[in-house]
C-alpha cells in the first residue's frame, strides 16, 4: 500500500473514530455481567471486577520489573499466543504477571535493536482487533495504520535509546484504567484502557523515561496498541514524552 492510500484508510478510520466518541472519557468500569450476551459470542464475557487492582490506593501505579532474558541471539518472549482468536473476558490485566514482564521485555528488546518484529507478541493481536473493531476492514487498518504507526515509533524512540541502556521497569498508572463500552470509538466489543504508562530505563548512570500512548487489554493481558502517539499529523515516528527522570504517567481518559 503506498503512503497517499495509507494515509488515505487512516484519515477515515480516525475521522469515523471521532464521530463516534473516541476522544471522550470511555465509562469507569464495565457493563453489568447481565448484559454481556448483547454483543453475541465472540464477545463473551466473565463476571466483571469490582474494580481495577490496587483500588484500595487510588493513585498507585503498578511497577512491572523487567524480565529476565537469557544470552544469545535477540529472541521475543512469547505473550499469551493464539488469545487473540478466543472471546474477550473482563479480567483486569495484572502488571505483575509472567505475560505483562514478557510483553514489556519484548518491546524494549524492540527498542534496542531497532527490530519492531520482536515487539510483536506485545502488539494488540491482529485476531483480536478483527474482533473488537466495528469497521469495514480491520485487518486492513491494523495493518496499515495500527502497526506501522507502531513500526515507525519503535525506530523513533531506538534513535533517542543509547546503546548499552538497560530497562528497569514499566510504570503503569492503574487508577486511571477505565473500562472502554462497546459502541465507543467504533467498538463491538469492550476492553480495558490504560494511557501514559511509562518505560523507565537506565543510560548512562542516568534514570530516563519515555510513554506508551495506550495499553488496552485482551482476556486480562496488557497490550500495546499506540505506542508513540494516538493520533498524528504526519506519517512519522513519535516517542511519547521522553524525559529524564521516571516522567509523569498519563494523562486519563481516552480510548
Amino acid at each position: 500500500m503506498s503512503l497517499s492510500q495509507r494515509a488515505a484508510l487512516a484519515a477515515a478510520v480516525i475521522a469515523a473514530a471521532l464521530l463516534a466518541g473516541c476522544g471522550a472519557n470511555p465509562s469507569a468500569g464495565p457493563p453489568a455481567a447481565t448484559q454481556a450476551g448483547a454483543t453475541g459470542t465472540r464477545s463473551q464475557q466473565t463476571t466483571p471486577p469490582s474494580s481495577p487492582e490496587n483500588s484500595a490506593s487510588p493513585d498507585a501505579t503498578a511497577t512491572s520489573a523487567a524480565a529476565p532474558r537469557s544470552t544469545g541471539p535477540p529472541a521475543a518472549l512469547p505473550v499469551a499466543p493464539g488469545a487473540g482468536a478466543l472471546p474477550q473476558t473482563y479480567a483486569f490485566p495484572s502488571t505483575g504477571s509472567v505475560a505483562f514482564r514478557d510483553a514489556m521485555a519484548d518491546l524494549w528488546l524492540a527498542v534496542t535493536t531497532g527490530n519492531p518484529g520482536l515487539g510483536l507478541p506485545a502488539f494488540f493481536p491482529l485476531a483480536a482487533y478483527q474482533q473488537v473493531k466495528a469497521i469495514a476492514d480491520p485487518a486492513a487498518d491494523w495493518h496499515s495504520r495500527l502497526w506501522y504507526d507502531f513500526t515507525l515509533d519503535v525506530g523513533a524512540a531506538h534513535s533517542l535509546v543509547a546503546s548499552g541502556a538497560r530497562l528497569v521497569r514499566v510504570d503503569v498508572p492503574v487508577s486511571d484504567a477505565a473500562w472502554v463500552d462497546p459502541a465507543a470509538c467504533y467498538n463491538s466489543i469492550g476492553y480495558w484502557h490504560v494511557p501514559g504508562a511509562r518505560v523507565v530505563y537506565q543510560q548512562h548512570g542516568q534514570e530516563r523515561s519515555f510513554g506508551i500512548a495506550s495499553l488496552i487489554s485482551w482476556r486480562g493481558v496488557w497490550y500495546v496498541v499506540h505506542f508513540g502517539a494516538v493520533l498524528r499529523s504526519a506519517v512519522t515516528g513519535i516517542v511519547d514524552q521522553p524525559a529524564v527522570g521516571p516522567g509523569i504517567p498519563g494523562p486519563a481518559g481516552g480510548c
